[in-house]
C-alpha cells in the first residue's frame, strides 16, 4: 500500500493479513523508526514480541484493577481459582498446588500463609504424609471466588471486545500452535506410540548452530526408543524432521496433524535432514496398535521449554 503524500513512516495506514487497511499501532511506529535507523535489520520477530509484551502489560494492569476491587492481587486470585478448580473435598496437597501454579516451595508457602491470615483458606497436616500439608478453601474463600470470577471473566471479555468471534478463534489457534510448540507435549490417547522424542523448531535451530551446522527449521530427534516404530523406519538421533507427507513441519501441531491424517492409510512419509545436508526419506508405520497409548500429560504449565514425546 502506498503512503499518503507527506505521511511519515509508521503514520500511514498499513495493510493487514486480510488485505484491509488498518491503522498503525505503536509497534508500527517503533519499527518504522528502526527502519530509518537500521534498515539492514530484519525486525519481523519484534513485530510479534513487542505487541505481545505491550498487550500483556495492558492486560495485567486491567486485571489487577479488577482483583483489587475485591481486595486481591493476581497471585492470590490464581491461588483461589486453582484450589476451586482442583476441588478436592479434604483440600489439596500443598505440593500439588505448588506444581499446578508452577511455583517454588518457598513461594507457595508464603502465598498460602497470606491466604490463611485472611481467612480464605485453611492449612492442615496431611494425614497421609505428615511432611506435607493440605490446603482448602474456607466458606469465605469460596464466596469470594464466586464474586470475583464473573468480574474477572467480564474484564477479559471487555479487553477482547475489539475482536469479533472469528478473529478470537483465529488468535486462539495461532497462540495454541506456538504454546504447544514451546511447552512440550505427549499426544492424545488417539495417537499411536511411535517411540521418539523431538524438540521444537527454535531448539532445533540452536542445536544445529551450536554444532556448526546450517540452521534448519524443523523438529530435531532427541531420542529414539530401541525397537520402536521410528527406529524400524530408520530415524536417528540428530535427524531434523522437515516435512510430513509433503507438508512443512515447523511446529509439533503440524506433525500431529500429519499423523492423524495418515492413520487411515497406516504409513506416514517423513522427509528428514541428516547431518549437514543429507536428505533422507522415512516411511513410518502409524497404524494404531493395542497397548501403545501414551500417558496423558498434566495441565500445569511447564517451568521450562519441553520436548515432545510421541
Amino acid at each position: 500500500m502506498s503512503a499518503k503524500p507527506g505521511a511519515k513512516p509508521g503514520q500511514e495506514p498499513t495493510e493487514g493479513a486480510s488485505g484491509a487497511a488498518v491503522a498503525p499501532d505503536s509497534v508500527d511506529r517503533l519499527l518504522a523508526s528502526w527502519q530509518e535507523t537500521r534498515p539492514d535489520l530484519d525486525l519481523a520477530p519484534v513485530a510479534v514480541f513487542a505487541r505481545v509484551s505491550r498487550l500483556n502489560r495492558t492486560f495485567d494492569a486491567e486485571l489487577e484493577t479488577t482483583f483489587g476491587e475485591y481486595g486481591l492481587n493476581a497471585a492470590e486470585f490464581y491461588s483461589l481459582v486453582t484450589l476451586r478448580r482442583l476441588g478436592e473435598p479434604d483440600g489439596v496437597s500443598q505440593r500439588r498446588l505448588m506444581r499446578a501454579l508452577n511455583l517454588s516451595s518457598g513461594t507457595i508457602s508464603t502465598r498460602v500463609d497470606r491466604l490463611v491470615e485472611r481467612g480464605l483458606v485453611t492449612r492442615d497436616v496431611d494425614p497421609a504424609d505428615r511432611r506435607n500439608s493440605r490446603v482448602a478453601l474456607t466458606p469465605e474463600g469460596v464466596a469470594l471466588f464466586e464474586r470475583v470470577t464473573p468480574a474477572h471473566i467480564a474484564t477479559e471479555n471487555r479487553l477482547l471486545a475489539g475482536l469479533d468471534p472469528a478473529q478470537r478463534d483465529q488468535l486462539v489457534d495461532l497462540l495454541r500452535t506456538l504454546l504447544v510448540s514451546l511447552e512440550g507435549t505427549s499426544p492424545e490417547p488417539t495417537f499411536p506410540r511411535l517411540g521418539f522424542t523431538v524438540a521444537p523448531a527454535h531448539v532445533t535451530m540452536a542445536i544445529r548452530r551450536a554444532a556448526g551446522l546450517p540452521e534448519t527449521v524443523g523438529l530435531i530427534v532427541r531420542a529414539v526408543e530401541p525397537g520402536s516404530r521410528v527406529e524400524q523406519a530408520g530415524a536417528m538421533v540428530g535427524d531434523v524432521l522437515t516435512h510430513a507427507d509433503g507438508r512443512p513441519v515447523r511446529a509439533i501441531a503440524s506433525l500431529y496433524a500429519a499423523i492423524n491424517n495418515a492413520t487411515g492409510g497406516g504409513v506416514l512419509t517423513l522427509d528428514v535432514l541428516r547431518g549437514e545436508k543429507t536428505p533422507v526419506t522415512l516411511r513410518l508405520d502409524v497404524a494404531p496398535r493395542p497397548g501403545d497409548l501414551p500417558v496423558p500429560t498434566s495441565i500445569a504449565p511447564p517451568p521450562l521449554v519441553r520436548e515432545h514425546q510421541l
